[in-house]
């Protein structure tokens, strides 16, 4: 399979327009004055927010991809991406874009030039540089009737300019699969993921056999009314959130508010999905914060030596005043799921332990204290795959292939 990100745009390819039924996963598409920039929250959420950490996240377009049928032999797609750096951190490695045809991925590229966004780490602040669009071409695809998929970078945001091909492209619906929805932070995001296709949910989607609407938000699920809203305003037939980590991180919460906050937030996604399946899953194993509150803070020694790692922040006494670590969190959340599922037989819990326990931190321990890797994100979609789409799950149905 030919790919080339640098290449040139031919002439010869037929545009097709950029309809919104192309894309699939974004909850929005904003119409720049170039083409469309895909948004995981809906315009009257981002208007709520101040938060430039969530508004980097929600416009990178996590689970977002093109869809079509085609039996086109060559497609390219123009796009602007934004690169982040980070000044005094290795380089961020460049989005990837995976293109699957009939369920299965056959090629990937990356786009180079674009925008560059530089952010530091200490503050948050950042700048950014425009940069050029780039084109990326898929070639010697085969010359049959087929589905095709192109998942967008899970970690840079992409503005689509344009899309040709050798052969009429058809929008693809969802067809008769499950929808399912799901919200958490960077590790649901898919940071330091491999790819699009291979973020945890990603990988567990395919499992599944459903249709993954990715609302993980590095460094910002935190219980946000907005998000509850935009959750409760999605068409979905599954649900799960994932809560737990950001809180910790950033400190935001105390043992008094959690509760009530979990509470709201689940009162505001059931006025929309009153009986829909609806999973609720604690935070996987972090050493630096199972006893330890946050804010999580970047180890500078370790920036110093060229490597991003970060540090808990907190003290561990303080959990008496009632700050945060993750076993508080868990108990809490696992509280409140037992108490409200009396009433709601469709509310389900998990311990995140499940996933990534313990053990799993000796064998593939989180290489910057945080995040998993590549290798660590397929365990956790497959295990999630197994306790949740597996017979007895709460979202148990038909399977897909595996991965």
């Amino acid at each position: 399979m030919d790919t080339d990100p640098t290449s040139i745009p031919d002439p010869a390819l037929t545009p097709t327009p950029l309809d919104p039924g192309l894309v699939f996963g974004a909850l929005e598409l904003e119409r720049t004055a170039n083409g469309l920039l895909p948004h995981r929250l809906p315009a009257r959420a981002r208007a709520q927010n101040t938060d430039p950490q969530l508004a980097m996240a929600e416009a990178q377009p996590s689970g977002v991809r093109l869809r079509f049928r085609t039996r086109a032999t060559v497609v390219e797609l123009d796009t602007r991406p934004t690169k982040r750096v980070y000044p005094g951190a290795p380089p961020r490695p460049d989005g990837v874009y995976e293109l699957h045809v009939d369920g299965r991925p056959v090629a990937s590229a990356v786009a180079h030039g674009g925008n560059v966004m530089t952010v530091d780490l200490a503050t948050g602040a950042s700048r950014t540089e425009p940069g050029p669009v780039a084109t990326l071409r898929f070639a010697d695809l085969p010359d049959v009737a087929k589905d095709v998929e192109i998942w967008l970078p899970h970690n840079e945001t992409t503005e689509l300019v344009a899309l040709r091909a050798d052969a009429p492209v058809t929008p693809l619906g969802t067809g008769d699969r499950r929808v399912w929805l799901h919200h958490g932070s960077s590790i649901s995001h898919g940071s330091d993921a491999a790819g699009p296709s291979t973020t945890w949910p990603a990988l567990a989607s395919r499992i599944g056999d459903v249709d993954l609407v990715n609302l993980g938000f590095g460094g910002s699920a935190l219980l946000d009314p907005f998000t509850a809203r935009a959750l409760r305003d999605t068409p979905a037939d599954l649900i799960s959130l994932k809560i737990g980590i950001n809180l910790v991180n950033t400190d935001l919460l105390r043992l008094r508010a959690l509760g009530p906050a979990v509470h709201g937030f689940l009162d505001t996604i059931r006025e929309g999905h009153p009986t829909t399946p609806l999973l609720v899953v604690s935070p996987i194993q972090c050493p630096i914060h199972e006893d330890t509150p946050g804010p999580t803070l970047p180890d500078m020694s370790a920036l110093s030596a060229g490597r991003l790692s970060f540090r808990a922040g907190g003290d561990p006494a303080d959990t008496a005043a009632g700050r945060l670590t993750l076993g508080v969190v868990r108990a809490e959340l696992a509280r409140v799921v037992a108490q409200r599922s009396a009433d709601d037989p469709h509310l389900f819990h998990l311990d995140g332990r499940e996933l990534y326990g313990p053990a799993d931190t000796d064998e593939l321990p989180l290489p910057d204290n945080l995040h998993p890797d590549a290798a660590t994100h397929r365990r956790i979609g497959e295990r999630f795959a197994r306790y949740v789409f597996g017979a007895g799950g709460p979202f148990a149905g038909s399977g897909g292939e595996t991965p």
